[in-house]
């Protein structure tokens, strides 16, 4: 019991400190003490929590090598030349804006991560409402869900897929087959929601005349469409996708002949640490009760009953704990060998969950950041009321689009 109440005390204090972030310190500079006085304390098996983080180091790696990339091609003007696009192609029509931000922000998500949707394309997206005259409210709400709920299509979305793909056994091309029926009628129940609940504001057209976005940044854009097709491909040669992203990273740099000390800073290594420091802490819930409570909680079975319930578990757990702990305790749990389907429903739980609440994705708290430092106030009545109307209805129709690809392709 004492072991218990040392650990989640420590956990919800690591959290609790990321969230908040006070004068903007990094979190790991709470992270990396816990994790420490975890150890010290005896809480986690010092071997055992060496493995944890020993594991991670790939995916690691690989998370690093994409904020990089994300990073150089928003230097290389891709962001930008977007948003003109969007600008341009929408004609002044509100609905045409809301219909083109879902699909800039799904592409943007799945292919740059979710953080690359909620830093850089959410000011684009902002700046391009206001400079129309057309309410921005539907636009960058949009921008903060899909970063959680479009981020289900490939590993590497997010990082709770990258944490989970290396357990699930799939290449990269067969995660993300079994993964686009959810993608996609999660997408569909999103803009249904958001067309009804924005109907007011998504009604207007603009007058304002938008120039020509300009010529394209193609070298950075073909360099990021290479790397897509790159993670599809050298799984089939045996060769980790980390290694494309890191490739695509050097290239990027090379071209933009980027100072090493900005790749470093664009590398966010102090997150890593982090990530890899909350492991640590996490493995300590773990042995002393955490792993007993859901391993009791989660059913064995892969039929959709017991994926919808998979889910639920982990959307619950993602807005009491936050998504990147909730699925590192929840790997923990289902340990090396857990069925594919399994995994994939936990995903569906922890990416798409995070809407109902703020602290459910480190994601959404970093957006409203985003928004406060243009002087946006998001309100919380929205984001409840819209994570509320969206939530239980993806997560019930992915993990059914989800049970139905298993069955065509004989997993369950």
């Amino acid at each position: 019991m004492a072991a218990v109440l040392t650990a989640l005390p420590l956990l919800f204090g690591v959290l609790a400190f990321a969230v908040v972030r006070p004068r903007g310190l990094p979190e790991a500079l709470v992270a990396v003490p816990a994790a420490g006085l975890v150890l010290l304390l005896g809480l986690a098996d010092p071997a055992t929590a060496g493995r944890r983080v020993l594991e991670l180091v790939p995916t690691l790696v690989f998370l690093a090598a994409v904020l990089v990339l994300a990073h150089l091609a928003d230097e290389a003007g891709v962001f930008g030349w977007l948003g003109r696009v969007v600008a341009r192609a929408c004609r002044g029509d509100a609905h045409r804006l809301l219909a083109l931000t879902f699909c800039a922000a799904a592409i943007t998500t799945t292919v740059l991560s979710l953080d690359a949707t909620v830093v850089l394309l959410t000011p684009v997206v902002l700046a391009t409402a206001n400079g129309l005259r057309l309410p921005a409210r539907p636009h960058v709400y949009a921008c903060t869900h899909l970063a959680n709920s479009a981020s289900t299509l490939l590993p590497v979305s997010n990082l709770t897929n990258l944490l989970a793909f290396g357990a699930t056994g799939l290449p990269f091309a067969g995660f993300a087959a079994l993964m686009a029926g959810p993608w996609l009628v999660t997408l569909a129940v999103e803009y249904l929601v958001f067309r009804r609940y924005f109907a007011g504001e998504v009604a207007g057209t603009s007058q304002v005349e938008e120039p020509a976005p300009g010529p394209a940044p193609r070298f950075a854009l073909w360099t990021l469409a290479l790397v897509l097709t790159g993670f599809c491909l050298v799984p089939l040669l045996g060769v980790d996708p980390m290694w494309v992203a890191v490739a695509g990273a050097l290239v990027l740099a090379v071209r933009r002949r980027a100072r090493p000390v900005r790749v470093v800073r664009a590398a966010a290594p102090l997150l890593c640490l982090f990530v890899a420091a909350l492991a640590v802490v996490v493995e300590a819930v773990a042995e002393h009760g955490g792993r007993a409570v859901l391993t009791a909680v989660l059913p064995d079975s892969t039929g959709l009953v017991a994926l919808l319930a998979v889910a639920g578990v982990a959307a619950v757990l993602a807005n009491l704990v936050n998504n990147l702990p909730a699925t590192l305790l929840l790997l923990s749990v289902l340990g090396p060998h857990a069925p594919a389907p399994t995994l994939l429903a936990v995903l569906l739980g922890v990416n798409i969950g995070p809407n109902l609440t703020y602290v459910g994705s480190l994601a959404t708290l970093l957006w409203r950041r985003v928004l406060h430092r243009h002087d946006v106030r998001p309100g919380h009545r929205d984001f409840t009321v819209l994570g509320v109307l969206t939530v239980p209805a993806c997560l019930v129709a992915s993990v059914v689009a989800l049970w139905l690809g298993l069955l065509v392709s004989g997993q369950v």
